[in-house]
This record gives C-alpha cells, structure tokens and sequence, in this order.
C-alpha cells in the first residue's frame, strides 16, 4: 500500500495573520508568491526558517538507515503538522505517518493522508462515529492503541452501535512505571490483548509503546532502562502472537532519542524477516524530530548527532533556525529581542545565540560568548560579555540555535524554507495544521 499524495491547500491565500511574511505576499498563493523569487530578506522578524538541504539529508538518512534494518518508519506527524514534509517521508519510503489526537487524524485525512497510526486511544464516541465512516474507505490503514480492558469496552461499546464496516486495527500498549500510558505489567498486557480478540468491532494487531519517557539522557542507567522496557515489548509480541490472526501486524517505539537501541532489540526479535503464517510483521520506528534535528534536547541525546557520532557513523544536520532582532539595550552586556515564547521553543532549553548580523541576508558573525538568559512572551533577554551596542547593536538580527521541534511548530502557520542555511533564496513556504 502506498499512500496517497497529501493535499495541502493550494489555493489558500497568505494572509496577514502568517506571522513574518512579507507584505506582498498578502494576497498571494504559496505558489504564487513562490514564483517571484523571494528572498529571506523580505521577511518580518522574529522567524523560525528551515534548512532544504538539511531536511532532504536528514530524511535520507533516516530512510537508508531503517532499510538497512527492516524497519519500517511511521514518523510522528505532530511534530511539524505540516502535509509537505509529511510527503517528503512518505516519498522516502515512509510506511504511513503517526498522529497524537482524533482532531489530528481528522486533519490529516482532509489533507488526503490514508496510512495512520494513532499513538493514543480513541475512546470518545464523537470521533469513533468519525473514525467508524472512514474505514468505508477500503484504501485507509489505521491502527490506534489500547492499555486497558476498559478502554477495550469503552471502544466496543460505541462501535456496536455503528456498524463499522470492518473492524478496528489495535496494538496494546506497554507501558512501565513512572512512564505515560501502557499496561504497567505483561500479564495485564495479555488480559487487554484477550479481550480485544474477543471483541468483534476490534482486531488485535500488535504492540506499541514509547520508551522516550524512561530516561532523559544517555546515561547507562538510561539506556538499560530503555533496552529493559523494549524487551518486555518483544517478549509481550511472543506471547501474544497466536491471538493476531491474518493481518498486517506492528511491533512500533521510538522517538528520536533512543532509536538506536530499538533497531538492536528489533533485529534480535526478527525485523526484516519474511511474512510467515499469513502475518507480516511491521518492526516499526516513529520517530518525528529527526527531519529538522535540533541545536538542544536531540543535539545532546541522538545517536545520529554530529558532535556525538563516530566519524563514519550517519549524522543528522540542525534544520530549524530562530532569527530575532535586537530592539533595546537597556542596560550594559544585555540586549532585548523581538522573538519570545510565543515564537520560539523553550520547554526543552532556551534558545541559543549563534550569531549576529546587520540584517536578514547579510553574513552572520558567531559569538564569542552570549547567552539567553530569559523569555517572555514576546522578548527574549540576550547576554553578551562584551558591550551589546557593539557585537549587536538595536536592528540588527541574531541567529538562533533552536531545541524541541515539537514546540516550534505550533507557533508558526507558516515557516520559510531557504535553500540552505546562510543562503537567502526562499524555495518554499510549509504551511502547518494544528
């Protein structure tokens, strides 16, 4: 099955409400506007821009390196909630894309997504009634997760009541303790597992689980942690496997920081081995960050970072960048931007100072010590060791190192896309959908 292509909404206007774009552009399709050349330069501060030749390595590598494993990728769309890079993972291969919520699911079937794996439980009766029309389309793939026989019923309840027409793709979820959902144990594991293959509206198709909540570094402790969990995972696969049935079949983790440990786990337990008994088993990643990396939170825990990577090891490349102009020096050594909370990432680190430059366009010359010390909702506090009138004096722009692509996003409805990061040629605009 491969999925379809995304349908973004070409027609839309851009309209002033897209933070940073430039005035002509109001008005203008994407295309449109895309088709006048436009330059970084043009655009309003603060922004957050994205690196095309960053992405396109970054989604490359990731691809080969799940090929060269079997894996199957399902990247996590709520990540960038943006259809035009979601394409570029499914044009690499990608299995389909995963999702948070029902609302995102929605979302994303009306930008023409058919390949879905809901990490979550959809218990709501609105939006199983929703999902209960959907599955009319014989072309859409759609498994969520379930950790608990009440979640089992609480589905089945509402399912009996629409008749479906056919039933409802599951993976019971395996949790830990101290970690987010999930069965807490194996045999709690097995009990959710029997219910669902006894339940008509539901067909139990595999495992499912985030190891990300288990460690926050890359400590020994962390991995063993990590690697522990993931083995129960397998270990609740084999014991579960004769209540499949015919059907595709998903074993899935992964997010961005321990991705690696989860393609050691998955080889021992088979990934990349051939359909057998009318089953073909999914050894599945969703990992979501890797396609813009960051300066922060995944520049200090990824396996495929470049500072931490041996020399013939695959790097990801940082591909997101804050920029925001100075406006105020109100005391000595410290510089006010225009870029705050609402604009810029800041629950995984503060963003980091790179460097400054005379405008957007213009070369950028790196710091030699500076820092951000604060943000609120619309500044942020810039600290310079030297006199700030002279490093970045009031209009100029200073470039930002960025951490946590899932809260960069969901700021912007709009974000530029530059060629390559110190260029200023605007190759596309990613329109996103929260």
């Amino acid at each position: 099955m491969t999925a379809s292509r995304l349908r973004d909404v070409p027609d839309e206007p851009l309209t002033a409400r897209d933070k940073g774009i430039p005035s002509r552009a109001v008005g203008m399709t994407i295309a449109e506007f895309l088709a006048t050349s436009p330059r970084l330069d043009e655009f309003w501060t603060p922004l957050v821009v994205l690196d095309d030749a960053a992405m396109r390595h970054n989604v490359d590598t990731m691809a080969a390196w799940c090929g060269e494993r079997g894996l199957a990728l399902m990247p996590h769309g709520k990540t960038t909630m943006a259809p035009t890079l979601w394409q570029r993972q499914l044009d690499a291969g990608a299995l389909g894309i995963t999702l948070a919520t029902m609302g995102q699911v929605r979302t994303a079937r009306s930008l023409g997504l058919d390949s879905i794996m809901l990490a979550n439980a959809a218990v709501d009766e609105r939006s199983l009634r929703y999902l209960a029309a959907e599955l009319a389309d014989p072309n859409l793939r759609f498994v969520c997760w379930v950790d608990s026989v009440d979640t089992v019923d609480a589905m089945a309840r509402v399912l009996a009541t629409v008749g479906a027409p056919r039933p409802v793709d599951v993976c019971v979820e395996l949790g830990a303790p101290g970690g987010r959902t999930g069965a807490r144990t194996l045999d709690a594991a097995v009990a959710v597992a029997e219910r669902v293959a006894a339940t008509p509206t539901l067909r139990l198709a595999g495992v499912a689980g985030y190891e990300g909540s288990l460690a926050h570094d890359r400590s020994d402790a962390g991995l063993h942690a990590v690697r522990t969990y993931l083995r129960q995972q397998v270990t609740l696969h084999e014991r579960i496997r004769n209540e499949y049935g015919p059907g595709d079949v998903y074993v899935t983790a992964g997010g961005s920081a321990y991705f690696d440990v989860v393609a050691d786990v998955y080889a021992d337990a088979g990934a990349g081995a051939a359909p057998t008994g009318g089953q073909r088993t999914h050894f599945t990643l969703r990992s979501g960050a890797y396609i813009v990396h960051d300066d922060g939170f995944y520049r200090l825990i990824s396996p495929f970072d470049e500072g931490r990577s041996a020399d013939d090891a695959p790097r990801f490349r940082t591909a997101m960048h804050g920029i925001a102009r100075v406006v105020s020096h109100p005391e000595p050594g410290l510089a006010l931007l225009d870029g705050g909370k609402r604009d810029l990432p800041y629950d995984e680190g503060l963003p980091i100072p790179r460097g400054a430059a005379s405008d957007l366009g213009a070369p950028w010359a790196p710091f030699a010590d500076a820092a951000i010390s604060a943000m609120n909702d619309q500044h942020s506090y810039l600290r310079l060791g030297a006199d700030a009138r002279d490093v970045a004096p009031v209009g100029s722009v200073v470039a930002l190192g960025l951490s946590h692509p899932c809260t960069a996003f969901d700021k912007w409805r709009v974000l530029p896309v530059v060629d390559a990061w110190g260029s200023g040629a605007v190759v596309d605009l990613v329109r996103t959908y929260f």
